[in-house]
């Protein structure tokens, strides 16, 4: 049980960074300002249940990808590790460089994908799979975009304990995890390659 436990959480931490739900708040605010309550709440459900839906479709037609174009998990690794580590720098050096479109119908696009769930959060599942299998990676998943839920349920009140300070220093410490996990991707990966040389 205490394995169990063990094996959640450590499923649970990295998707969390790569999910980055608090760094995404500010963002979530400024896209549905214009909405009321009952229609941001629709939207709300409508993002969740898409990066759900992105997120389970990945998890099990990962493989089968990997399979047809020929990738392995080392190459995976080391791929999506590059991916990550250069979102994580872009984060760091260039906050504001993310193009947003308030107009467009965001519940789908950008905000369940790739907001929540982006490329970011699908490596990292991936990754998870291999570490910890299906059943610890789901559950880890949901718990996550339970997360995600509650966070944008509440994050009026959430950005006003924050403040706009305190939600881009949250963002900050996510991308420099991220940047890490990035690295320590690569690592594994290229290890995993010279060894099975």
């Amino acid at each position: 049980m205490a394995f169990e436990f063990n094996s959640l959480l450590l499923s649970f931490i990295p998707l969390f960074v790569a999910i980055d739900v608090l760094g995404v708040v500010p963002i979530f605010l400024s896209l549905t300002e214009r909405l009321n309550r009952e229609e941001r709440r629709t939207l709300i459900t409508e993002a969740s249940l898409t990066a759900l839906a992105v997120s389970v479709a990945f998890l099990f037609g990962g493989r089968l990808i990997f399979d047809f174009l020929g990738i392995t998990e080392h190459d995976f690794r080391v791929g999506g590790g590059i991916v990550l580590l250069v979102l994580a720098v872009s984060d760091l050096l260039f906050p504001d460089s993310k193009q947003r479109n308030p107009e467009a119908s965001v519940g789908i696009v950008p905000i369940g994908i790739p907001l929540i769930v982006g490329p970011a959060a699908l490596t990292t599942i991936l990754i998870l799979v291999d570490s910890f299998g299906y059943v610890v990676t789901i559950i880890s998943l949901l718990l996550n975009l339970f997360l995600v839920w509650l966070v944008f349920r509440y994050s009026d009140l959430i950005m006003r304990l924050m403040g706009e300070g305190g939600a881009k220093a949250v963002a900050k410490v996510a991308a420099l995890f991220m940047a890490a996990i990035a690295v320590m991707m690569i690592r594994v990966g290229l290890s995993g390659m010279i060894k099975g040389i």
